[in-house]
């Protein structure tokens, strides 16, 4: 069994499981039932919103986003906040639907967290001088 373990993101089976399609199919349902039990969707947030944002390698990803990318971002979590003050969630046709619940931060956080691996790797090497 192989296991993913990215730096930023944890543990992750994903890698074993999407290219077993029987397996992948047959997950998918309970998946998507996590998470609707989470309850971001219902708040109109995607999965990538609701990391936590204190982490330095995600601070820098929401640094790169695009301009239109970083503006939907900022008015999900304001639509989500308002939401949450109201106590109750958004009505059924404005919940974020699976199909548009995509990993948009996640990329650049992977990127950033190879970026900071590989600047401690040069940064922790040793010179020595030619005698």
């Amino acid at each position: 069994m192989v296991f993913s373990f990215g730096p930023a993101l944890g543990l992750s089976l994903a890698p074993f499981i999407k290219p077993q399609s029987g397996l992948y199919r047959a997950l998918r349902p309970v998946a998507n039932a996590y998470a609707n039990l989470t309850g971001h969707r219902a708040h109109g947030l995607k999965y990538d919103d609701i990391l936590v944002v204190e982490r330095e390698d995600v601070q820098k990803a929401i640094e790169r986003l695009p301009a239109r990318e970083a503006y939907d971002r900022a008015f999900r979590i304001r639509v989500a906040f308002q939401q949450s003050v109201l106590h109750k969630p958004l009505p059924k046709n404005q919940w974020t639907k699976p199909e548009d619940d995509v990993r948009y931060l996640t990329p650049i956080i992977e990127e950033v967290a190879k970026e900071q691996a590989e600047r401690a790797e040069w940064d922790s090497l040793a010179v020595e001088r030619k005698r």
